[in-house]
């Protein structure tokens, strides 16, 4: 038998697309990295992480340690260049300075190309309040790097903040789609609201969605279940990103997003423990490659 040509070997390794993760890594706690990086792997994607700090824990919890990485980001960036390493997408989560927020903002022009797909996941607040570190000067350097993003994720909380608007809790789908529309002309060619509530039905909640370039806004609901797990907006995102990397519509990728979320969630509910870990993730990663069950998403 002879072994297969070094060359081919090497083609088939490169065949594998690459995702550029930014986001922070905690060591106990499924968010940001230690969620991000099993999704898109499972997806089949090599994920190559650009961590933006490591902590003990992540913040939910009142003690933490905290390393910042803004130095060595830059560092690391300019190694992927010297080795001209090349991303199907650059996807960036929490950041904890306008600085850092900068350093995402150059590295897309370095690496962006046409067919590169950059996601950006606004995290500046939830619940109608801005989280303790977010600034009206990072508020305004999130929305430059908005303006960079093919797709762009906030919850309500960062959708009014980034419209530089008062927070509004109730809102009916045709003021949402209007503010979709406003934030899409800034830059990014589709929005994804998460969390959005059903209003009249406290039991469900909904994820709305608009692509300036398909010009359909899509809403897809689930079963709200009463409980808080940290890392869900970043597994959304991630599974968001790997079906559309895969060529899945948007609406089937809203869908396959919103289903994953609710299998983690169920599958982490019927057992007593600390919330803050997150969800079960491990048992539900096989779920990735299974086709959809049954589409929920309809035009609005």
């Amino acid at each position: 038998m002879h072994s297969q040509p070094e060359s081919v070997t090497m083609h088939n390794i490169r065949s594998v697309r690459r995702v550029a993760a930014v986001h922070d890594l905690s060591g106990v706690g499924r968010v940001s990295l230690t969620v991000v990086i099993p999704i898109l792997s499972t997806m089949g994607f090599d994920v190559c992480p650009l961590p933006t700090a490591i902590l003990s824990n992540h913040t939910q919890y009142p003690h933490f340690s905290f390393l910042d990485l803004t130095d060595e980001m830059e560092k690391i960036i300019r190694e992927w260049e010297r080795l001209k390493v090349d991303f199907s997408a650059i996807y960036s989560g929490y950041l904890g300075s306008p600085r850092q927020t900068q350093i995402v903002s150059n590295f897309i022009d370095r690496f962006r190309k046409p067919d590169t797909l950059v996601v950006v996941d606004p995290v500046l607040g939830d619940n109608g309040r801005l989280y303790s570190k977010m600034t009206e000067e990072m508020v305004a350097e999130m929305r430059l790097l908005a303006k960079k993003a093919d797709v762009l994720t906030p919850n309500l909380t960062e959708l009014f903040a980034l419209l530089g608007r008062p927070y509004r809790s109730e809102c009916s789908d045709a003021e949402l789609k209007d503010a979709i529309i406003e934030l899409s002309e800034g830059g990014p060619d589709t929005v994804i609201i998460t969390g959005v509530p059903v209003q009249g039905q406290p039991s469900l909640t909904s994820v709305i969605a608009r692509s300036r370039s398909d010009g359909r806004t899509w809403k897809v609901t689930c079963q709200y279940m009463p409980a808080h797990y940290p890392g869900t907006g970043d597994a959304f995102t991630s599974v968001v990103t790997g079906a559309l990397l895969q060529g899945d519509s948007l609406p089937i990728a809203l869908d396959r997003a919103a289903q994953f979320i609710l299998q983690g969630i169920r599958a982490t509910f019927g057992y007593q423990g600390d919330n803050r870990e997150g969800i079960l993730l491990e048992r539900v990663l096989p779920n990735l490659a299974l086709p959809i069950q049954s589409a929920t998403y309809e035009l609005v």
